[in-house]
């Protein structure tokens, strides 16, 4: 078995040096890029650990990206745990850095990194048992390539923009109906179930109009990144250089894309995860974390039209009645 890294990004919001350091930088009109809901800490990050010590024990390393904070009850002598900053990885003149693409971008020049890693955010969570097939299989990440198309949602949707940005690029160097005939059987793979229609109704379009953007752990190959800095990193290094999302910015999407445009995949089923948005009624993702109704899951906290303090504690008593054990990453 080859082996498999998990990478994370957490950022500590209450961390005075950070904000002192973020407000300084922070643009004066704040957008959803920017804003405050996009670092406050849910408290809930030892289940992150938790799940991985019960449910994919057979993990090589976890990275820990961090801007220089790390949580207190972190136990960082764990001979899987790497501790990395910023300024290690990350080239100083896009430093520093509050764009969560920036930070995702370079991830290939940490030079320990393996070729095959997982790419979590600190809202995604294994909440069942996973396989190392369960994200790999025959050396190739465990994907999905089913159609959808953009929605410009105007600036304050940065991520439309990132969107389209990224398949400015694929469209560059892929012919979509050549991608079509050379992997039928990964294009239109039942595991896809009902999403197959999206990529039905996008078939007359001659280019590719986008894809779907499973909000959830993301298999990674490490020289795909590399590949794509030599191929546009005049691009690559203009998105970097924004300290918080912009209009020109790329994501970590990209790497995706050319690695489902390259056939470097294997179909995965559309059960493997869920994507939630919290809201003031989280009814429904507390009984798909206690029911574990999936492998893993993603918590997105999108909205500050909800009582923070109460819904933080909906969710982290349902982690909580899953994954009630210490890890040995806590103190």
């Amino acid at each position: 078995m080859k082996k498999i890294d998990f990478v994370i990004l957490w950022v500590d919001g209450s961390d005075p040096e950070w904000l002192e350091q973020k407000n300084k930088y922070s643009p004066q009109k704040v957008d959803y890029s920017s804003g405050d809901n996009r670092f406050r800490d849910w408290n809930n990050l030892q289940y992150f650990f938790r799940g991985i010590e019960k449910f994919a024990p057979w993990v090589n390393n976890i990275y820990f990206i961090t801007w220089g904070h790390i949580p207190k009850w972190l136990d960082t002598s764990n001979p899987k745990l790497k501790i990395v900053r910023h300024d290690e990885f990350i080239p100083k003149k896009y430093l520093p850095t509050f764009n969560s693409n920036t930070i995702e971008l370079n991830l290939h020049r940490i030079h320990e990194l393996s070729e095959h890693f997982v790419l979590f955010n600190d809202d995604t969570f294994i909440i069942d048992k996973v396989s190392p097939k369960d994200f790999f299989q025959k050396g190739l990440p465990k994907d999905e390539l089913i159609l959808n198309p953009i929605l410009p949602k105007g600036e304050k949707y940065r991520i439309s923009y990132t969107n389209l940005n990224n398949m400015n690029i694929i469209n560059t160097y892929f012919n979509k109906n050549s991608v079509i005939k050379k992997y039928p059987k990964k294009v239109f793979s039942l595991k896809y179930g009902k999403e197959l229609f999206r990529t039905f109704l996008l078939m007359p379009w001659s280019s590719f109009v986008g894809f779907t953007n499973p909000h959830l752990p993301n298999p990674h190959l490490k020289s795909t990144f590399s590949l794509l800095w030599k191929k546009e990193n005049e691009k690559l290094n203009a998105s970097c250089m924004n300290r918080f999302r912009g209009l020109n910015d790329l994501s970590h999407w990209l790497m995706r894309y050319w690695n489902l445009c390259s056939g470097k995949f294997v179909p995965r089923d559309r059960t493997f995860g869920k994507f939630f948005i919290l809201s003031q009624n989280n009814s429904d993702i507390v009984s798909h974390i206690t029911e574990r109704k999936t492998k893993t899951i993603c918590i997105n906290d999108m909205s500050t039209d909800f009582d923070f303090d109460t819904v933080k504690s909906e969710i982290n008593s349902a982690f909580e009645k899953i994954l009630h054990e210490k890890s040995s990453f806590e103190l």
